[in-house]
């Protein structure tokens, strides 16, 4: 490898380990010096891992020691097992996508570091790492010598405190005070009054106007210069760039004024124009927060838990109502939903949902779980340490591990437009500049600034969030929970709907159980029910409801087959819970039933049978459904209600039976290569895989605590019969989306149109452009809220 000089003192780099970005942004930490991130075609800068292991700038060194400490680190971190921690970290300094693009590309910095992912708005980090290759505090450092120091509080953390920033409130205040002065002071060119004593103090008063812009240029405009610095030295051209030019222009152009006495220059629109941008920033800032979606869908996020009270009965209670102190009752493919102590013996913990790694972990009693965690094998108790966080959850559903890759057309359109916007006004602007110059100079510079001014694709850009963000709320009151603002666009494309029978079709709640075989003893009846506890299936939750109270009994051995049933060992004793052909059944009519078969040491003793119930709404939402779209229900269990399932649905509704899971998952493969978008309804347990596969995945949840990060969407079982509804209000976000586009779009049609021919000043401008922001996502919230009340 060639030698390179550093950047800042000169000194050769050696033995250093090349970390390429891009073609041009490189990280350089090989002679100890702090570099930034930088664009510099003819550099290459590098970072030298053996050499300078977390080299720090001196004014930092020691700052972080404590995060040495391991209680600290302890709080700090969401997520600590083995060789994997999780920590997320708050980053003032995060400004634009250059930034986002960095600090997800940690782990090409630093050895250990596996993924990092940026949430923009709220301006923190969140970062997965090896803590036996790389400590918090080295990450610490890390990030501080790249420029993105990060705050740490541990009473922040703990109490959820956050500092407010109000530079923007101060640099409106400054804006203000001089805009005011200047216009003040102005008057008498306005009027053009003639008196010995202005005259002759005429000079004064425009230096003195040029000394009173000056706080309004250099400190209340800094941060579109920033912006339009950072923008150009990332090679990605943004809507501060033509802000900061305007502005730099006007003052130019009226410094040239005062200096060579051509007039009183344009100080009073400068200032003003600083004025209203900030104040229009300010109210968007105002807007946003009052159309705060996020957090909304958050505090709507469902799974219920069990509750075991302190008189040993058990409860089903959402997961916010879960207090310090409380004890859980955890069954298997149960999501563990907060930080907690293990109470019983042993438990076998999946931390897939948080690491993306599908390795079981085994636990023994007094051992630390963690949210997120699922556990496997037989019923555990646990008792909380902290009550749940909903935004946690919700972050944990979203993790990119478990993320579907499928187009986005909204996005992309937006990306598009707004990569080509800036140049294209930009262009604009210098060719209308050129035209008037020669007819004239004020109006040439007018113009030049209003284009720059007036034309923002802000409210472009912030259309299709906007809408989707309302939306997911409005959703969400209505209990239909999607994974994010993703699936909306997924769903408006659908065109074939797959429904699973089971727990989907059918309610859990309803059914009528009637027992054929043996006579179970008091003794079976125990064990059964003991077994029963800890499965999700939903059959099995039936029966387990259905069985008198029994005191439980200790389960030595538990393994739950999806699609075929449970084997368990209790005092020696195998017990098989499932399928006919699970628990070796000769039963003819079988074929005939849905059932849940029983063996217990080899023997066989008899069946469950469930004469299932469906849903409340079922016929008519299936006639709503079937003019616009292809029905379809899968089933694992035979085809003993074909008929009556037949008089409940649409006529030439496809009906299969006697399908395995992998087979569920085979039938959504085979529609989506004949070119269908298929969305499959299923209960989250069995149809995993169908879920995954599809284009979109519901769960139905009918208060338990299975979740799988296979679904994209979560339906309370009591809303069942509005999943046409949430179909054609999807359809009709789509449709505000457009409409959107189309106005903001006319916005800047009109703008430039009236800038372009001189009729609008800049100062006007400055109005329109924040003005325009606040019309569009006000439109997209008003439609999107109408259409949600129309179409009930």
């Amino acid at each position: 490898m060639d030698t390179q000089n550093c950047f800042h003192c000169g000194l050769d780099v050696i033995k250093a380990e090349e970390i390429i970005f891009d073609d041009k942004n490189f990280c350089c930490n090989g002679c100890k010096t702090v570099y930034e991130i930088f664009s510099v075609n003819d550099l290459t800068c590098y970072y030298d891992f053996e050499k300078s292991p977390g080299a720090t700038p001196l004014d930092i060194s020691g700052k972080y020691d404590f995060l040495e400490n391991e209680s600290i680190v302890s709080k700090l971190l969401e997520f600590q097992e083995e060789a994997t921690a999780i920590v997320s970290l708050s980053i003032p300094h995060i400004h634009c996508s250059s930034c986002i693009w960095i600090l997800e590309n940690l782990q090409r910095l630093q050895k250990g570091i596996s993924y990092s992912q940026v949430n923009f708005p709220e301006k923190k980090v969140r970062i997965t790492y090896n803590p036996e290759a790389v400590s918090l505090s080295e990450i610490v450092y890390l990030l501080s010598s790249i420029g993105y120091e990060p705050y740490i509080s541990l009473e922040n953390y703990e109490t959820g405190k956050k500092n407010i920033d109000r530079s923007l409130t101060y640099k409106l205040g400054v804006a203000f005070f001089c805009f005011g002065n200047i216009m003040l002071l102005s008057f008498p060119e306005y009027f053009e009054v003639n008196e010995y004593w202005l005259d002759t103090y005429k000079p004064f008063f425009r230096w003195l106007i040029f000394a009173l812009s000056l706080p309004a240029f250099l400190y209340s405009a800094s941060d579109y210069y920033v912006s339009a610095y950072k923008s150009i030295k990332s090679n990605m051209l943004n809507i501060d760039i033509p802000i900061a030019l305007g502005i730099i222009v006007m003052f130019v152009r009226s410094a040239t004024d005062i200096i060579f006495d051509y007039g009183s220059g344009f100080f009073d629109s400068l200032t003003g124009l600083v004025f209203f941008m900030l104040l229009g920033k300010m109210f968007q800032i105002k807007t946003y927060s009052f159309l705060s979606f996020e957090r909304d869908f958050k505090s709507y996020f469902p799974i219920a838990i069990t509750r075991i009270n302190s008189n040993a009965s058990e409860e089903s209670v959402p997961v916010y109502d879960i207090q310090k102190g409380d004890r859980l009752l955890i069954r298997n493919q149960e999501l563990i939903p907060v930080d907690g102590i293990l109470i019983s013996e042993k438990a076998s913990i999946d931390y897939s949902f948080v690491t993306g790694e599908a390795v079981p972990i085994t636990k023994k009693s007094g051992d630390k779980v963690f949210a997120g965690g699922k556990q496997i094998g037989k019923v555990v108790e646990m008792e909380v340490l902290y009550s749940v966080s909903q935004s946690y959850l919700t972050q944990l559903w979203s993790n990119d591990v478990f993320q579907k890759r499928v187009s986005q057309k909204y996005k992309s359109a937006t990306d598009t437009i707004s990569r080509y916007f800036t140049p294209a006004l930009l262009l604009i602007a210098f060719v209308s500049f050129g035209y008037w110059i020669f007819i004239n100079t004020n109006t040439a510079f007018n113009v030049f600034t209003a284009i720059l001014i007036v034309a923002c694709p802000c409210a472009l850009a912030l259309t299709a969030p906007f809408t989707m963000g309302n939306v997911l709320r409005i959703l969400g009151k209505q209990k239909f929970y999607l994974k994010n603002a993703l699936v909306i666009e997924q769903l408006a494309k659908v065109d074939t709907i797959v429904f699973d029978k089971t727990g989907t079709i059918t309610t859990n709640k309803k059914a009528k159980i009637s027992y054929e075989g043996r006579t179970l003893s008091n003794e079976n009846l125990i064990n059964i029910k003991t077994v029963l506890r800890g499965s999700n299936h939903p059959l099995s939750r039936m029966l387990y409801d259905s069985l008198p109270e029994v005191k439980s009994v200790v389960i030595t051995d538990f393994e739950e087959i999806t699609g075929k049933g449970i084997r368990a060992k209790i005092d020696g004793l195998e017990i098989l819970i499932g399928s006919a052909a699970f628990a070796g059944s000769i039963d003819e009519n079988t074929v005939l039933q849905t059932a849940v078969h029983i063996t217990v040491n080899k023997e066989y003793y008899g069946k469950y049978i469930f004469n299932n119930q469906y849903r409340e709404g079922l016929e008519e939402l299936f006639k709503s459904l079937k003019g616009n779209y292809q029905i379809k229900v899968l089933s694992g269990d035979n085809e003993g209600e074909k008929l009556s399932l037949e008089a409940l649905l649409p006529q030439g509704t496809e009906l299969i039976f006697d399908q395995k899971p992998e087979q569920k998952l085979d039938f959504i493969k085979q529609l989506q290569e004949q070119g269908r978008n298929v969305m499959m309804v299923g209960d989250g347990l069995n149809d995993a895989g169908a879920l995954a596969q599809s284009d979109v995945g519901i769960s139905i949840s009918e208060n338990v605590n299975v979740f799988s990060p296979a679904c994209d969407a979560i339906l309370e079982a009591n809303e069942f019969q509005k999943l046409h509804y949430f179909l054609k209000l999807s359809k009709k976000a789509m449709k505000t989306i457009k409409m959107s586009f189309g106005l903001s779009l006319l916005y800047n049609v009109i703008g430039l149109s009236f800038a372009i021919t001189g009729h609008l000043l800049p100062l006007v401008a400055a109005i329109i452009m924040p003005l325009s922001t606040i019309t569009v996502v006000s439109f997209v919230t008003i439609m999107s809220n109408y259409y949600a009340k129309k179409l009930r």
